[in-house]
C-alpha cells in the first residue's frame, strides 16, 4: 500500500537520494498508483521520472525501452511479480546508463510473507526475498546477495538494507497480518547499486 510514498520521508533524511540517486531522467518500473515522479519537488535533481506499468509492456523485458536510456531506475515491489527475476533485473540494468543508479525495493520474506507461500497477502507474488540466510523456508526464495553476485561484473552494490524499523515485532503472538497495509509498515529490502562502465 503506497510503498513509494512510505519511503519518501526516510529517503529525504539520506542526502544521497537527493544529490545522487534521483538525479536526471528516471523510470519507475511498476509505479502503479504511487509513482515516484509525484515527489519530484522533493528531489530537485530529478528532471523527470517516467512511470512504467502494464500499459507500457512487460516489465520483465521492457522491449520498447532503449539500452542505456535512464539516469536512474526505481522499482518498488515489482520484482516479486516477475516470472523470472534474473531476466527482469538484467533488462532493468540494460536500460540504465553506465554510472546510473538502480533503487530496488522488494518484500522481505520474513516480514511480509511471514513463513507462508504462496502469499497470503498477495496472490500474484511469484517469489520471496531475503538478504542472506543459511536456508529459507520458501521454495521460491531469491537471495538478494546471490542476485547481486550474479551481476557483479556489471554493478557495484552501494547499499542493502532490511527495512524493519517500522515492523511491529511485538504484535500478538500467532497473529499474522499484512503490516504494509498500515501507514508506516515497509516490511522490505532496499538495494541501491551503481551500473559500472563497460
Amino acid at each position: 500500500m503506497h510503498e513509494t510514498s512510505k519511503a519518501v520521508m526516510r529517503r529525504l533524511h539520506d542526502n544521497r537520494f537527493i544529490s545522487r540517486y534521483f538525479v536526471g531522467e528516471g523510470v519507475d518500473i511498476g509505479a502503479g498508483p504511487d509513482p515516484l515522479g509525484q515527489y519530484g519537488e522533493f528531489f530537485p535533481g530529478m528532471a523527470g521520472c517516467r512511470p512504467w506499468d502494464l500499459a507500457d509492456g512487460d516489465a520483465q523485458y521492457m522491449t520498447s525501452a532503449a539500452d542505456n536510456s535512464f539516469d536512474f531506475v526505481h522499482s518498488s515491489h515489482c520484482l516479486e511479480h516477475m516470472v523470472d527475476p534474473y531476466i527482469a533485473f538484467s533488462n532493468w540494468l540494460r536500460v540504465l546508463k553506465p554510472r546510473g543508479y538502480m533503487i530496488l525495493t522488494v518484500p522481505d520474506e520474513d516480514l511480509y510473507e511471514q513463513g507462508v507461500f504462496p502469499s497470503t497477502f498477495n496472490s500474484d507474488h511469484k517469489w520471496t526475498f531475503t538478504i542472506m540466510k543459511k536456508s529459507s523456508w520458501s521454495a521460491r526464495s531469491v537471495n538478494i546477495v546471490d542476485l547481486m553476485r550474479h551481476f557483479s561484473d556489471q554493478v557495484e552494490v552501494l547499499k542493502i538494507e532490511r527495512l524493519d524499523a517500522t515492523f511491529r515485532f511485538n504484535s500478538e503472538p500467532g497473529s499474522r497480518f499484512d503490516q504494509t497495509m498500515t501507514p508506516v509498515g515497509e516490511c522490505a529490502i532496499e538495494v541501491v547499486l551503481e551500473k559500472l562502465r563497460k
